[in-house]
């Protein structure tokens, strides 16, 4: 065990960080595999001085550097013992772009679809094209020779490295690139590792008998996709060993060697010119998976661009995803498999011709059914729901879950049909239906068996399974590995796979580059059991965790938390737009990421010896920068809900060691206002004068910079008692009931006002009965008992009145929106509960609809002229939509909207007030709203739903943001 003051010492060395508390040890436990390692320490280097740094701490104390990005890898290749030394943060510079020979340079932490993002001016971009492409990063595509959608076209990651510059495990700093066979030569000579490397390459690969032995036992050529141990059957192409005029260039080797090699700090990358604009996609339906494969050997003699499978289960997964929900428009039936076929030219009439003879290929070999034709946005949307398929298998309710450990095979596209029938045959031996899905058009179908990892029976079948399917693949003479990399699952299979004789060169290969296997040991070489150390403990006895909140549609909280896989999506740049995770994009650290608060929870929940497991500091500190923002409810491909998790966590916690007065007058906002209506004129004095509100926001550790809200001149609902009446329809379209909320009530009285004159102008009676307080403020801050009891006064108070022809509607979407999302957990009543929450709608939702039923129209409206840019808040856009917004204000003829592409605003209630919270509040604001609306003019109006949402874009830009119905009630004819 090494002593924490020898940790204390490296730590004080480095110009970066270097932690090893018990948080930020279980964060780097896993990764996106099934297993789990408490690393010793993480490490966040921030200069290549710092690398060295630690290489020569880990072979001076005979420790284990384990390289890391985004933590994405399915195989186990992040996980280890020893220093996770994590690149994300820090090396994340685009270093140079050369037009002309069509290379950039970038750092490992560079994000792909940011690089492409970069190029794109250029007219180029970065081919290989991953599913985990809006958060994974050059280094580790470098470290498992990604591929992705596009490598039947582009290649792999391998065949675009050209330069790579690292740390050996001597600490030199090493430059490998393509060189002559003289070079190669001069180099051998070397009185260094790096002369001692390229001597023992030699001496391994110069025999011609070894080269046939390595050609005979390696996947075949043509499987392009073939990543199995150390890629020596690259090297042997070269001039040096060949009679090719091919340079020799050891990146071929680095590229697929998972970090167990040399550790890389830059890398330059061949580009490709951006693909031809004109596309389409066919959408091949089937209604077998063998009628499926058999189709791809003819449509891959056409030029596609992409050849993707989806199977059923997959399909399925996605009616229960609110986001990928809209991405089904194109399925035709049910179908057991579907193709999706990706058409490029650069000329319609050209693309037309591709298409029909795809076509015309399809209804040939009557395997397929339907043949949808995509174009466009579609194409993204389909797309999208294919890349979302990887994390949507964590939806799997309970612990049986897709498993990762033969999702990686690859053969030849004309051995594909038999392979994969015989893997269904062997499947079925084992009970089993697997997940089938991914690349078919380069012989590569991500294969999934159904198992639960926490019961000893199924680890079992996980090794055997793993073990019959690499004897299959050996008989087609496939890769185990195509593009997810050994890792620990699969590590352990490269002598089976390749030969006892060639594992051997891979042994001496790694014994020269790395003697004292420092780098990412257990993988590749000496591989670690691939069915030990899993994230769960074997046969364990569940925690019995009881909750406030009603997770059982998740089977509890611990499993809702156990839902996250790893995947990583809430990673994802702000340029890759949505609205997860916005404290991670403000910090940039793990802790900050859905996945790293998932993972916490589970993590104490599991191991915790408290009799309140919720009651550890890690806990707290997780959740604390968590916004509540519901991103990830729709986001998160698992549907892992982090708000609602935090809101459990906090009543739980707060059990132990009770609320504070700043939360209790937060949570207690509606009665205070109340109070303070008695003298609202005093109440706002004293909230806008600069002394006495400098007094209050010091007391109650409120951001100085922040302005309090004050109070309308009226609530509203004593305005709806003085004028109600008054005002409805003689003979009204329909009748409506309004949630008069806690937030219009007191300090938004005239946009609730505008919102009743509109739907009266507009023909609809509407009815205010009384009711409680949504109990929004007591779920953000963890008062569960008070918010159950509002729930359940609620859904009782309106469970008589609400049914599809008198709907509830509402204004401020963080309040009517807990009908439809955290009463269906906090209420009694489930029955009623659902049927209230099934005709309850935010405002914008209730008007769209009335739009497309043709009871509003736009001559109801003026015809003045107005541009508009919409801001939507994050609840909208979880659980209703923004789009709802952006259809009502086009209702107008001559209003031209737009939306903001931003994501949450950073306010989130009373976030963005606290002042240990400000500083993060302001940089997501920060991310794209604030200066979006700043460059927008003066006369633009800007729009946004939320209360809070307006607040901060007023502290944040000076800039007043307007209710969208408060927009409409003015432009009424």
């Amino acid at each position: 065990m090494i002593d924490k003051s020898i940790l204390t010492s490296l730590q004080n060395q480095l110009e970066g960080q270097l932690q090893f508390d018990t948080l930020i040890t279980a964060l780097y436990a896993t990764d996106a595999s099934v297993y789990r390692r408490i690393p010793l320490a993480v490490a966040f280097p921030k200069s290549i001085q710092d690398v060295k740094k630690i290489v020569a701490f880990a072979s001076q104390n005979d420790i284990g550097i384990i390289p890391r990005t985004a933590g994405t890898s399915l195989a186990g290749q992040c996980v280890g013992d020893g220093i996770v030394v994590d690149v994300s943060k820090y090396f994340t510079k685009i270093i140079a772009v050369d037009k002309t020979k069509k290379t950039v340079t970038v750092q490992p932490g560079v994000i792909r679809d940011d690089l492409n993002r970069f190029l794109k001016p250029y007219g180029l971009f970065f081919g290989p094209n991953t599913s985990t492409s809006n958060r994974c990063m050059i280094g580790g595509m470098v470290g498992n020779n990604s591929s992705g959608t596009t490598s039947i076209q582009y290649g792999v990651t391998r065949d675009k490295v050209l330069e790579l510059q690292t740390v050996l495990s001597d600490g030199s700093e090493v430059t490998f690139s393509e060189i002559s066979s003289n070079d190669f030569e001069a180099k051998r000579n070397l009185d260094t590792l790096e002369g001692k490397i390229y001597d023992q390459i030699y001496t391994e690969l110069s025999f011609k008998e070894i080269q046939q032995q390595i050609i005979t036992h390696f996947p075949k050529r043509e499987i392009h996709r073939r990543n199995t141990g150390y890629a020596i059957d690259e090297l042997i192409d070269s001039e040096v060993f060949s009679t090719t005029n091919t340079h020799f260039n050891m990146c071929k080797l680095l590229t697929g060697s998972e970090g167990t090699l040399a550790f890389t700090t830059q890398i330059t990358l061949q580009l490709d010119e951006l693909p031809p604009e004109e596309t389409l996609m066919v959408a091949a339906h089937f209604k077998t998976i063998d009628d499926c494969m058999r189709a791809v050997a003819p449509v891959m003699q056409h030029s596609l661009f992409t050849c993707e499978m989806m199977d059923k289960t997959i399909l399925d997964c996605t009616k229960n995803n609110i986001e990928q929900l809209k991405n089904r428009f194109f399925i035709v039936d049910d179908p057991k498999a579907i193709l999706m076929l990706e058409l490029r030219a650069n000329d319609v009439n050209h693309l037309e011709q591709q298409k029909d003879k795809l076509l015309k290929t399809l209804d040939d070999s009557k395997l397929s059914y339907a043949n949808p034709i995509l174009r466009k946005e579609e194409i993204d949307k389909a797309l999208e729901l294919r890349k979302a398929g990887l994390g949507l298998l964590g939806n799997i309710v309970g612990d049986k879950k897709a498993v990762a450990c033969i999702e990686d095979t690859a053969v030849a596209i004309p051995d594909l049909a038999d392979y994969i029938s015989e893997f269904t045959d062997l499947m079925k031996s084992y009970d089993q239906q697997t997940v089938y899905y991914a690349h078919a058009g380069a012989g590569e179908i991500h294969l999934r068996p159904i198992l639960d990892l926490k019961k000893s029976k199924d680890v079992t079948l996980f090794k055997k399974i793993t073990d019959d399917v690499a004897a299959l693949v050996k008989k087609y003479q496939g890769s185990m590995s195509g593009e997810h990399g050994d890792g620990i699952v699969r590590a352990g299979y490269i002598p089976f796979m390749i030969g006892e004789g060639n594992y051997k060169i891979l042994e001496r290969i790694k014994s020269t580059f790395d003697p004292s296997s420092i780098f990412n040991p257990g993988k590749i070489i000496d591989a670690y059991p691939m069915d030990q150390k899993l994230r769960y403990q074997i046969d364990r006895k569940e925690p019995e965790i009881d909750t406030i909140f009603d997770f059982t549609d998740s089977m509890g909280i611990l499993r809702a938390a156990e839902k996250c896989n790893g995947s990583g999506d809430c990673r994802k740049s702000v340029e890759a737009g949505g609205t997860m995770c916005p404290s991670y994009r403000a910090t940039k650290n793990e802790k900050d990421t859905t996945r790293g608060r998932a993972n916490t929870l589970r993590e104490f929940l599991t191991n915790s010896e408290k009799v309140n497991k919720f009651d550890n500091r890690e806990l707290k500190e997780v959740f604390d920068l968590c916004l509540s923002c519901k991103g990830c409810a729709s986001e998160c491909p698992s549907n892992v809900d982090v708000a609602a998790l935090k809101a459990e966590f906090e009543y739980q916690y707060q059990k132990e060691n009770g609320v504070s007065l700043r939360t209790k007058l937060f949570a207690h906002n509606n009665r205070l206002n109340a109070v303070g209506r008695i003298a609202p004129g005093l109440t706002n004095f004293f909230f806008s004068n600069a002394l006495t509100s400098s007094v209050l926001k010091s007391t109650l550790g409120i951001a100085k910079q922040r302005n309090l809200p004050l109070l309308s001149k009226q609530s509203l609902r004593s305005w709806c008692k003085q004028n109600i009446k008054r005002i409805q329809p003689e003979q009204p379209i329909k009748t409506v009931y309004f949630f008069i909320d806690e937030f219009t009530n007191h300090l938004d009285a005239e946009i609730g006002i505008d919102a009743i004159e509109l739907l009266t102008k507009l023909n609809y009676k509407v009815k205010i009965i009384d009711h409680k307080e949504s109990g929004r403020t007591f779920i953000s801050k963890g008062l569960l008992k008070q918010a159950k009891i509002l729930a359940n006064l609620n859904i009782k108070t309106f469970n008589n009145h609400i049914t599809a022809e008198t709907p509830l509607i509402g204004l401020e979407p963080s309040a009517i929106l807990t009908f439809r999302d955290e009463y269906l957990r906090l209420a009694d009543d489930k029955e009623n509960a659902t049927a209230v929450a099934t005709h309850t709608f935010l405002i914008d939702e209730f008007l769209h609809a009335e739009i497309g039923k043709g009871n509003i129209n736009a001559d109801l409206f003026t015809a003045d002229t107005k541009t508009i840019k919409i801001h939507g808040h994050c609840h909208q856009k979880a659980l209703s939509g923004i789009h709802n917004t952006f259809s009502i204000l086009n209702l107008p003829k001559n209003f031209n909207v737009t939306i903001i592409p931003s994501g949450c605003c950073g306010m989130a209630g009373s976030f963005g007030y606290e002042k240990e919270h400000y500083d993060v509040s302001m940089q997501i604001g920060e991310q794209t709203l604030f200066p979006s609306v700043r460059k927008t003019p003066k006369d633009t109006i800007i729009v946004a739903v939320g209360t809070s949402c307006r607040h901060q874009i007023k502290d944040g830009t000076q800039r007043e943001a307007l209710h969208p119905i408060s927009i409409l009630k003015n432009a009424l004819a």
